[in-house]
């Protein structure tokens, strides 16, 4: 069985005037909002062996607070193909990744990762599925399980969503 963990990046900042929107930052609410996906994480062990993370720097900054987190350090790359792609470019980066791990992590951005994700999940539970249909906000983790050897096996609609968390489903039920 293999794990895959589609996670995007934390609520950031806009970029002031004349900057990238590959530089921004996350902000406050943002700040807060990674590591509490990243305690849900280690609660549930969702504990990824290795991380393909976009170059933005709010994809890095997301996954160095959820990182900071977690039990165990994963091996991390930093991909620029995965910055503002397509479904079709995250599953090719994740299906040529030669990592061994079985739980693998991906940080990026919309509308790529829900894209993906609902052309992967081809079952699971009913409300999750639903959710993640609507909407995948910053700081949203889709989790999916495939019964497949290798990456390089997955094939559109085999995944079975496990869960579909969001920072604020998270910081609600804390309250």
């Amino acid at each position: 069985m293999l794990r895959l963990m589609l996670l995007r990046h934390a609520k950031s900042d806009w970029p002031r005037s004349g900057g990238r929107d590959h530089d921004r930052p996350l902000n406050a609410r943002g700040r807060e909002a990674a590591p509490l996906v990243g305690r849900y994480m280690t609660a549930h062990d969702l504990l990824p062996q290795h991380a393909i993370v976009s170059t933005a720097a709010r994809t890095r900054e997301t996954w160095s607070l959820v990182q900071q987190t977690l039990r165990a350090r994963p091996t991390t790359e930093f991909d620029s193909r995965i910055y503002e792609a397509s479904p079709h470019v995250i599953l090719d980066a994740i299906m040529r990744s030669a990592t061994p791990a079985r739980q693998l992590i991906v940080v990026g951005h919309n509308p790529g990762l829900q894209s993906l994700a609902l052309a992967l999940v081809g079952a699971g539970e009913r409300e999750a599925r639903a959710r993640l249909f609507e909407k995948f906000p910053t700081g949203g983790l889709a989790v999916i399980d495939f019964d497949a050897a290798a990456w390089s096996d997955i094939r559109p609609g085999t995944g079975r969503l496990v869960c579909f968390v969001t920072p604020q489903a998270l910081a609600d039920a804390d309250k």
